[in-house]
């Protein structure tokens, strides 16, 4: 559950960086900033009460895009929807959480997502599209492991995870849809080489047991 939480704030986080570093201006960027203060406070500082965060998701998606960016609204919209499901989903966990008696504890990140992230291209607009590939797969990864999870634990738990999937596949497919729209070029070799990245991560022994992490050592 842990895990879980960290996972869904860290998608939010991801997301909210790239707008912000490719698609808004200072004031937006300001805006978003605060948009997820709440819920970082929370996990980070242990401040505040998670059964008001629920009114702290109302952000919309009428952002300004950056006067000289190329990337636009498309992004904007499609990440500020990302970003206000997966603040939902740490909501719904927070509360289950809640329901199972379980308290929140912190955790370090695991190697999978820094694993793929080395080898993102330091050039644009390529190191972009590099980010929003990780990105799709991170998302179908949890898509994958909530329907592998779901007949293995209670019904409470099992209907929650399936609840969760089809927005976790609408987040894989925005993201590579995004990738494509911004690559100058077919991202088809680029989405083949990260998968063959994240299959190594997830099929070699690793010693830090995590929702993304590979064979237990």
């Amino acid at each position: 559950m842990h895990r879980w939480v960290n996972s869904e704030l860290k998608a939010a986080q991801s997301a909210m960086f790239l707008i912000r570093k490719y698609a808004v201006d200072k004031e937006s960027s300001d805006a978003l900033l605060e948009w997820l203060k709440p819920f970082e406070t929370l996990i980070y500082k242990r401040e505040g009460d998670w059964r008001e965060l629920a009114d702290k998701n109302k952000l919309t998606k009428s952002m300004i895009p950056k006067s000289n960016s190329p990337y636009g609204q498309d992004l904007i919209d499609k990440m500020v929807m990302l970003i206000k499901e997966e603040l939902h989903h740490f909501y719904q966990v927070l509360e289950i959480m809640d329901e199972y008696g379980i308290e929140y504890k912190s955790i370090t990140p695991c190697r999978y997502a820094k694993g793929m992230l080395r080898h993102v291209k330091t050039y644009e607009p390529d190191a972009l599209v590099d980010k929003l590939i990780i990105g799709a797969y991170i998302e179908a990864r949890s898509c994958e492991r909530f329907a592998k999870l779901a007949p293995h634990v209670d019904k409470r738990l099992g209907d929650f995870y399936i609840s969760l999937l089809r927005s976790e596949a609408r987040h894989y497919q925005d993201y590579l849809t995004l990738a494509q729209e911004i690559s100058e070029f077919d991202i088809t070799e680029r989405v083949e080489f990260f998968g063959q990245l994240e299959a190594e991560l997830i099929s070699t022994p690793d010693e830090d047991f995590k929702f993304h992490s590979g064979v237990p050592a």
